[in-house]
């Protein structure tokens, strides 16, 4: 009886179910590949400059210290410390009392020496004195017209001018001062335009010329960016760095920059013209190799490419995508090669 009843069950639940409507099966109109919301953007083209990144320091344009070449006493400091000075312009002056009385003395002697010269001539020509006698009067004219200019040398010395123009440094004498020859007195700067010195790999020999642009930067002023152009380059290598020397000129007309400041540099040493720049979101890494996925006929192509420059939040791309790519710049990581895609920005629609 229960093996009946169990059976009639059965029975009446396979009637049941084939009674029923199979389910549909999908079709791709109904449940097709879903496109993957994406953030796309073009390429633009914009003028990329190669840099080589450096440090180095600040030079005056012209630096001296002043000294003097004779010793004496300091009569007058003709000058206020840190201010300007021009080419020719009175410094120091010493005591000069003495070299004027040895320049007038000087001055009697030849002027002596030239009349008994002239006396000299006149008797020779009369055959009156020997050849012996004419020739010393001859060499004395001489020796006095020597001691004469370097007397004046002399007193010539006792004032120190200024080389050049420039802002003049603290001294470190005093009025009434007894000093040496080559004692330090004061320095003399010229500081616009100004030097920065700095060195560079030898591999990039090829690369670097003349006239080439610098952006400075100094911790002294944050945030600006000073330009300034090479004018020279060491022909030695420095042996045990295997470096160039560069130094390179810049205009310092309101005096923020000053020599000794060390300095944060870049060397541009090309100028690329319409080159393809993306956002740095698109570059999609690889190993060892570098991609980005471009949209082509609304699936995502994965795209090798060769990275140039970086500069802020931007990628130069040598090769492998053009400006009128368009690429995806946000949501790699949930589509692969060939994957459909929408414009996240563009409401869920595809991108035509």
């Amino acid at each position: 009886m229960r093996r009946l009843i169990r059976e009639s069950l059965i029975l009446i639940t396979l009637v049941l179910l084939a009674g029923c409507d199979p389910a549909p099966s999908p079709s791709p109109s109904q449940g097709g590949e879903r496109a993957m919301p994406v953030i796309i953007a073009l390429p633009t083209s914009e003028t990329v400059l190669q840099r080589v990144p450096a440090v180095g320091s600040l030079l005056a344009n012209e630096s001296v210290v002043l000294r003097s070449e004779i010793a004496g006493l300091i009569d007058s400091i003709n000058f206020i410390e840190g201010s300007a000075v021009t080419t020719g312009e009175l410094l120091i002056e010493l005591h000069s009392e003495e070299q004027r009385a040895l320049v007038e003395q000087t001055q009697a002697s030849a002027e002596l020496a030239r009349l008994s010269f002239k006396r000299a001539q006149d008797l020779r020509h009369d055959s009156m004195i020997s050849q012996q006698e004419f020739d010393e009067t001859q060499a004395q004219l001489k020796e006095s017209r020597a001691t004469l200019r370097r007397h004046r040398s002399l007193l010539t010395k006792t004032r120190l001018l200024a080389p050049f123009s420039g802002t003049i440094g603290l001294r470190h004498v005093s009025p009434g001062a007894y000093i040496q020859p080559g004692q330090d007195l004061v320095n003399l700067e010229d500081i616009n335009p100004i030097k920065v010195e700095f060195k560079l790999s030898e591999r990039y020999a090829a690369a670097i010329t003349v006239g080439q642009q610098v952006e400075l930067q100094v911790d002294a002023v944050p945030g600006q960016v000073f330009s300034a152009l090479v004018y020279a380059i060491d022909p030695q290598l420095d042996a045990r760095t295997r470096t160039f020397t560069l130094r390179a000129s810049a205009d310092n007309g309101d005096s923020k920059l000053h020599p000794g400041m060390f300095a944060r540099l870049n060397l541009i040493v090309d100028r690329r013209q319409q080159a393809v720049v993306v956002p740095e979101q698109a570059i999609w890494p690889r190993g060892e190799k570098t991609f980005v996925y471009r949209l082509v006929d609304d699936r995502a192509k994965l795209t090798e490419v060769v990275i140039g420059e970086r500069f802020d939040g931007r990628v130069e791309l040598r090769s492998g995508v053009s400006t009128g790519d368009p690429i995806i710049t946000s949501g790699q990581m949930k589509i692969r090669d060939g994957s459909l895609v929408t414009d996240a920005t563009q409401g869920q629609q595809p991108v035509p």
